[in-house]
């Protein structure tokens, strides 16, 4: 009640959402509300009414990251981001030796078993090893190597089939046959930590190429006369680009450009966080390498960006603000756009009936006052009303 509805596609005022089991089963006009008795009302205080955010990479956050290898630090990363907004997301895992990424993928599926109790795992994004030494940005080289499918194989077994999208860089040798092998299983294909040139790029499309892993970071930048990497990102309608809205990985032109080029659809918000997000400013660890965390910025010791602290709340907040983007468009960058390219938009990404009532309610700073997942309160504010 009271709060302006954001589908994310259009603004619904005077509307009443209604939940059971876990479903949206209605949206009515306030006026009409003939609940029982018992029915718990929750009053959104004057502010917005949207769908929880879907975060497609992400390492980590409240200390904890995916590559600890332990269920308990993805429940932590769960819990962290749901207080911001997250009510699926894709744990990501990195470049690391083949025991410490299976080890991890065993903890990934232990949790998407057994429940978060918070932001729902949708699958796995593997972000390496596949990826080109020349664009390794934190990840370490020595654990780079050549795309297998046996080694994926085994990947995939220790999650229990979760893998949905893998970063990779297409001109290292066996990529474009490796890219071909996940588009016939059904897996995302992304081009990331790459030094490919256009034409790479695009043999990497006919393969299966439908991603971009962090657009503008860690790949080729665009040249007038190698288009690289960005280029193919910015020309190729079959790619839907990731990126960092933090205003550090990204100037504002550079996300302005992206999104004056990109159709809405296929611009994907993203966190990239690392253990480090909801935490105070310091010395963490990502992947084994040292990262110190100071305005803001997590950067390695030569000064290499290492993941974000950012949440999705303040990703939409920076389109909006730092861009000039609409609040709907910067909304469905964060809802519609992820669940659509994971295939899961019948059931997430938009408030209809119907649909996991995965819910968050913003104040007009685009704070989140309340997080709910298939219609349990999973993180609140204080201040909000709950009838």
């Amino acid at each position: 009640m009271h709060g302006t509805i954001i589908t994310p596609f259009q603004l619904l005022e005077g509307k009443v959402i209604f939940i059971q089991n876990g479903k949206i089963t209605a949206i009515e006009n306030r006026k009409n509300i003939n609940a029982p008795g018992e029915t718990e009302v929750i009053d959104a205080g004057g502010g917005f009414v949207v769908p929880g955010f879907i975060d497609m990479h992400v390492h980590g956050g409240g200390g904890s990251d995916i590559m600890d290898g332990k269920y308990e630090a993805v429940k932590q990363v769960a819990a962290t981001h749901s207080r911001f907004g997250t009510t699926a997301f894709l744990p990501t895992t990195m470049t690391m030796s083949k025991d410490k990424i299976i080890g991890s993928l065993k903890s990934i599926h232990e949790a998407f078993i057994k429940g978060t109790g918070a932001a729902e795992i949708l699958g796995v994004h593997l972000e390496g090893p596949y990826i080109s030494s020349e664009k390794k940005g934190a990840q370490k080289e020595k654990d780079i190597r050549k795309a297998s499918i046996e080694e994926f194989l085994e990947f995939n077994q220790a999650s229990g089939n979760l893998i949905r999208l893998v970063t990779i860089a297409p001109e290292m040798p066996g990529a474009i046959d490796f890219i071909r092998w996940l588009y016939k299983q059904g897996i995302i294909a992304s081009v990331g930590h790459s030094n490919a040139t256009y034409k790479q790029v695009k043999e990497g499309i006919k393969a299966g190429l439908t991603h971009v892993t962090h657009t503008f970071n860690a790949m080729r930048g665009l040249d007038h006369r190698e288009p690289g990497v960005v280029g193919a990102a910015l020309s190729s309608p079959e790619l839907i680009v990731e990126i960092i809205a933090d205003g550090i990985h990204l100037h504002p032109v550079t996300m302005k450009i992206l999104t004056q080029v990109k159709e809405i659809e296929k611009i994907v918000l993203i966190t990239d966080a690392m253990r480090a997000a909801s935490k105070p400013e310091g010395t963490y660890n990502l992947g084994g390498q040292e990262v110190t965390v100071v305005n803001g910025q997590a950067r390695l010791k030569d000064g290499t960006l290492a993941g974000s602290v950012l949440t999705m709340n303040k990703a939409v907040c920076n389109m909006v603000d730092k861009v000039g983007v609409s609040l709907t468009e910067a909304i469905q960058m964060a809802t519609a756009s992820p669940a659509r390219c994971l295939g899961v938009e019948s059931k997430k990404g938009s408030l209809e009936p119907g649909k996991d009532a995965d819910i968050v309610i913003l104040d007009k700073n685009l704070k989140v006052k309340l997080t709910m997942v298939k219609g349990k309160i999973v993180y609140k504010r204080e201040a909000l009303k709950i009838l």
